[in-house]
């Protein structure tokens, strides 16, 4: 009898008959937590059958495919309950996202509390009964018809303008069913923990001129010791959030004379000002040359670039009274191609390394802007390192070399993702496979694990992004390196090589901060504003503990002043354990207490944030000791 042959994750092969369902190789292979397979690259139904020879991976909740399935599987739970509860409600959309899930629902009114609070319940008391998930397909015109006898006139919408299909797939439990390509989880039992988050409004397809519909966010997890993870985290997010701490720490402000254009307050200043000296330092051992380039440029230079076609919809453009059109620069790529080109070039000048950290600005919507995470206005620590195709691969060893050096200061671990060709790109495919091959062999080589997000590179080539983990777990990008072969060629970028041809450079783009506004939003929260020493706003406040000492206390200021400290004192009327408690608050590194027998012996009592009371010492001793720790940035 014929058999077919399955390979697993792990390199295993069995031979099964044709039309086993996945469902049987999941208990086979001793995966029984498995609720959803991948089929050769295609994530399935565990009731699907296999007719052929494959390749499969089992996924639980583990693996990011598992949580989308299992997340999506509960944004339906969800609206059944909703369904069950308010038969009127008429249900739009309802996606997995990166932690849950949502539903868009119109009832005629916004969700309350209590209405989170009976639904979450429905929901809890639906997944107990185990129901069976089932796949079902409808040909489109009988779908639409079904819909529209149940009022359910946004998934009509769906099926008329989106879903061009002749069969539409449905998932059914319990007589309810909801349209969906899937995969969903075998059955709702799965479902263990459950948690409603909160409520808001969202505009049906994004446009604010169609109906205003209510968002439900929620999240699930296989048990509840996850869920109650979660919530903490959660919590402790808030606790953290760079919107809340950054005022109150007097780090940044906004204003709504510039929505999306920080306000950087002083303390802020100096934190943005020491990681770009950070910045400067590193990057000038390394053989880099620092630009500047003007922040307005006409619409000729953005359209020799490509972002006139690919990223005019996010640039902010203005008209000159002589009718010319300017528009101000998104990022500094063009300008340093300007800059290469403005002379001539041989091959001793390879590798020229230009960074260039000027401010930059992108029109995001308004509804998309979030504190510091997404702003108009911010400046990266951009670089564009002009090479050989033979100096590629050891210039882009240096540069995950200054990742490294970076994000060890900040004992912050990352991982790296390559993003490929993108469906709007630029150039040649053939130089696009050639460099992203480039790419994939240089992290081969490296030894470092990465994924690849398909269609995820810029429009002129290929890029790695650095994904960082804060304390909380959570993922961020911030810094991406690219690799471009387009750009130079659009500007006709040539120099001399040794043996006397004409040649095109390759371009690195790299940011390794990335952004720094988003950088030190990232910062802000996963250190929840108590910032390593060496970028501390205020690294030391002197308390004294009665006026007679304030001049004592400011002769300790300016001692610390002197040898490069940023010090300030406590000139309140306060009682020295207020002051203490404030300076506790305000996440201040070092507070140095002084009264009569301190300015009498030339003491200072030290306490740390860190360690606490240390008790008396000579303040040549703790200030060479924190000058110290400054300068190798412990």
């Amino acid at each position: 009898m014929h058999r077919i042959t399955v390979t697993f994750s792990d390199g295993s092969r069995r031979e099964y008959p044709p039309g086993v369902a996945l469902a049987d190789l999941a208990k086979e292979a001793g995966q029984g937590d498995a609720f959803v397979a991948k089929v050769d690259g295609t994530v399935r139904d565990l009731t699907a059958r296999l007719d052929a020879d494959a390749r499969v991976e089992l996924l639980g909740f583990e693996q990011p495919e598992g949580r989308e399935v299992y997340w999506h599987s509960s944004a339906h739970l969800m609206a059944q309950a909703v369904k069950e509860l308010f038969p009127e409600a008429r249900l739009a959309i309802g996606p997995p996202i990166d932690q849950g899930f949502y539903y868009d629902i119109d009832i005629g009114r916004p969700f309350t509390p209590d209405d989170l609070e009976r639904i979450e319940a429905r929901m809890r008391a639906l997944a107990a009964k185990n129901q069976p998930i089932e796949r079902v397909e409808l040909p489109r015109d009988e779908a639409i018809r079904m819909y529209e006898q149940m009022g359910e006139k946004y998934k009509v919408e769906l099926l008329r303008q989106d879903i061009p299909d002749r069969q539409v797939s449905f998932y059914r439990q319990n007589g309810f069913s909801d349209m969906c390509r899937g995969p969903h989880l075998p059955r709702t039992g799965l479902i263990k923990a459950i948690k409603l988050l909160s409520t808001g409004g969202a505009y049906w397809r994004g446009d604010e001129h169609r109906e205003m519909l209510s968002r439900i966010y929620g999240i699930t997890f296989p048990d509840q010791e996850q869920l109650d993870t979660f919530v903490h985290r959660l919590e402790e997010a808030k606790r953290r959030d760079h919107r809340k701490l950054g005022p109150q720490l007097e780090l940044f402000m906004f204003h709504e004379w510039a929505p999306g254009m920080p306000y950087w307050l002083p303390k802020g200043a100096i934190l943005f000002t020491e990681l770009l000296r950070f910045s400067r330092e590193e990057q000038g051992r390394r053989g880099y040359q620092e630009i500047r380039s003007p922040l307005i440029n006409k619409q000729e230079l953005y359209e020799r670039s490509g972002h006139w076609e690919h990223f005019r919809e996010d640039m902010f453009l203005m008209q000159t009274p002589d009718e010319a059109v300017y528009g101000v620069k998104p990022m500094n790529c063009p300008n340093a191609m300007v800059v290469f080109g403005s002379k001539t070039r041989s091959y001793r000048d390879l590798p020229l390394r230009l960074s260039d950290t000027g401010t930059l600005h992108r029109y995001e919507r308004s509804g998309t802007l979030a504190g510091l995470l997404r702003v108009r206005e911010f400046t990266q620590d951009d670089a564009h390192i002009f090479v050989s195709e033979e100096q590629i691969e050891d210039e882009f060893r240096r540069v995950l070399e200054i990742v490294e050096r970076f994000y060890a200061v900040f004992a912050i671990k990352y991982r790296l993702r390559l993003g490929t060709r993108p469906e709007k790109f630029m150039g040649d495919p053939a130089a696009w496979d050639k460099a992203e091959q480039e790419l994939k062999h240089i992290l081969e080589a490296g030894g470092q694990p990465f994924a690849i997000a398909s269609g995820e590179g810029t429009f002129y080539g290929p890029k790695i992004d650095v994904l960082i983990e804060d304390s909380l777990g959570r993922e961020w990008q911030t810094g991406t390196i690219q690799l471009d072969f387009q750009m130079p060629r659009r500007f006709e970028l040539k120099y001399s090589a040794q043996d006397g041809s004409e040649r095109t450079p390759a371009v690195i783009h790299r940011a390794i901060y990335g952004s720094l506004e988003r950088f030190i939003a990232i910062l802000i929260e996963h250190y929840a504003g108590a910032f390593p020493l060496w970028i501390a706003p205020e690294q030391v406040r002197v308390l004294p503990i009665a006026d007679r000492h304030l001049t004592y206390a400011r002769q300790v200021r300016e001692e610390l002043a002197a040898r490069g400290l940023r010090a300030q004192v406590d000139e309140s009327n306060e009682r020295v354990g207020y002051k203490v408690r404030r300076g506790q608050v305000d996440h201040v590194p070092y507070m140095l207490v002084v009264g009569d027998k301190e300015a009498a012996a030339g003491q200072v009592a030290v306490r740390s944030r860190a360690g606490g009371d240390l008790g008396p010492m000579p303040l040549a001793e703790f200030s060479e000791r924190i000058a110290r720790e400054v300068g190798e940035k412990a």
